[in-house]
């Protein structure tokens, strides 16, 4: 808490913080942004490629993530895009995955688990009478490969197909 009894909602990057944070984060409900696609694109813009072992700063923001991860804080899906692409949101979900959460995970996470971090769960974050559900069809299973996000063949929104 706050001093004055203000509650902090989330953390975005979450850089720094330890298995105490962690803990408390979890404790209290406060949600992790964790931005791991930031991290990477400005790694790679500095001339890191994939296929190299990942430089410090990568190494320690999946740790970082881990630990959050095992602790049990709350995690949205965010993406701090604009340091990469834009249209390119995808790539935060594929990493998550690949810092070890499980992709069905990371879909709850970018759709109900992000309305809930807004409190905005009564409006959007899932499919039901009564929703603002824009709908994305992509082709594959995201939930056994989150890259099928990258392959969008249909986006319906506010009740009209637009792609």
């Amino acid at each position: 808490m706050i001093p004055g009894g203000a509650h902090v909602r989330s953390v975005e990057h979450g850089d720094g913080g330890t298995p105490e944070v962690w803990a408390e984060m979890a404790r209290r409900g406060t949600w992790l942004c964790p931005t791991l696609g930031a991290v990477d694109a400005i790694s790679r813009d500095q001339g890191w490629d994939r296929g190299e072992p990942p430089p410090a700063r990568i190494a320690i923001k999946r740790r970082q993530f881990s630990a959050a991860l095992t602790a049990g804080v709350p995690l949205c899906v965010g993406s701090d895009v604009g340091v990469f692409d834009h249209g390119d949101q995808a790539v935060e979900a594929k990493l998550m995955v690949a810092a070890g959460m499980p992709a069905l995970d990371v879909l709850r996470a970018a759709t109900s688990g992000n309305a809930r971090m807004l409190r905005l769960e009564g409006r959007i974050g899932s499919v039901r009478p009564g929703m603002l559900a824009d709908l994305v069809a992509v082709e594959g299973d995201p939930s056994a490969d989150v890259a099928a996000l990258r392959r969008v063949r249909l986006v319906v929104q506010g009740g009209r197909v637009v792609r």
